[in-house]
């Protein structure tokens, strides 16, 4: 499906399911087959370039779970309801999106969701990939023992913390635990110049995770030049790896990044490239 740029996503290639975890009901969209992938979207929301790469991670042979945590779905990324959007999220009671709040409370619902997913979709376990304000997620799901391939791509938590990480101190420990006892590896995706994803938040993860931390940088000028306004005015920087800043053509270094994601978990879940 091709979305002209500055076009909404309908998303019509998707079921639309209403998903309740632990009495928490939200709207989940769902498509393809085999072992399951939950992404996450970035701000503002679930865009059309979210959507893009939802549909080539369903294409490689994985069912996505992609869950609506905040602003319009498959809404094109304006400015001004980006800056609500975000605001109304730093203030929400599920997100901690400032140094010192821990980990945020809405990934107890994702880890039930990566729970269902693997229920639903057989295989050895269920992959999970964070974008920017949901970076870090795809970690503390980790937590989950279904959830064997995080992807954590430009994580922005906390905002007023450039070395931190969102993560309380006792999941920190868990997760360390965890990663190091079931030999799990994390991977990870920033640009170089991102000043919501500095290389003071990678070396953070290198702290914690050791070896298992597989941090790779790209270069700020590969990013594309003309992405969505609220990346272009908002964010105003190379950040998006995979979705806003993603240059479509065989061979570039974004395209190399979701290659390599794909092919990650590929590798975790036991798909056989196409």
């Amino acid at each position: 499906m091709t979305i002209m740029r500055g076009q909404s996503d309908p998303l019509d290639d998707f079921s639309r399911r209403a998903v309740s975890v632990d009495g928490a009901d939200k709207t989940v969209y769902v498509a393809g087959s085999g072992p399951a992938v939950i992404l996450m979207p970035e701000m503002p929301g679930i865009s059309p370039d979210v959507a893009r790469f939802a549909r080539w991670v369903r294409d490689a042979g994985f069912s996505v779970y992609l869950p609506s945590l905040f602003g319009v779905d498959g809404a094109y990324p304006l400015a001004e309801a980006g800056e609500t959007i975000v605001r109304r999220a730093c203030v929400s009671a599920e997100f901690r999106a400032f140094a010192g709040g821990g980990t945020s409370p809405v990934v107890t619902w994702l880890r039930g969701l990566a729970r269902l997913a693997h229920t639903e979709r057989g295989g050895p376990g269920v992959g999970a990939v964070g974008l920017c304000f949901t970076g870090n997620f795809a970690l503390t799901m980790a937590l989950e023992p279904a959830v064997i391939a995080p992807v954590v791509n430009h994580p922005s938590l906390p905002l007023d913390d450039p070395g931190g990480l969102e993560i309380g101190d006792e999941d920190a420990a868990a997760v360390a635990e965890r990663v190091a006892r079931d030999g799990l590896k994390v991977l990870a995706y920033r640009f170089d110049s991102d000043r919501w994803c500095t290389g003071r938040r990678f070396a953070a993860y290198r702290a914690l995770l050791g070896e298992a931390f597989d941090g790779r940088v790209l270069k700020a000028e590969t990013a594309n030049t003309n992405p969505p306004p609220f990346f272009r005015d908002v964010v105003g920087c190379a950040h998006s790896v995979v979705t806003a800043h993603l240059v479509d053509q065989d061979g570039h270094p974004t395209v190399q990044a979701r290659d390599e994601i794909i092919a990650f978990l590929a590798e975790r879940l036991g798909v056989q490239p196409e």
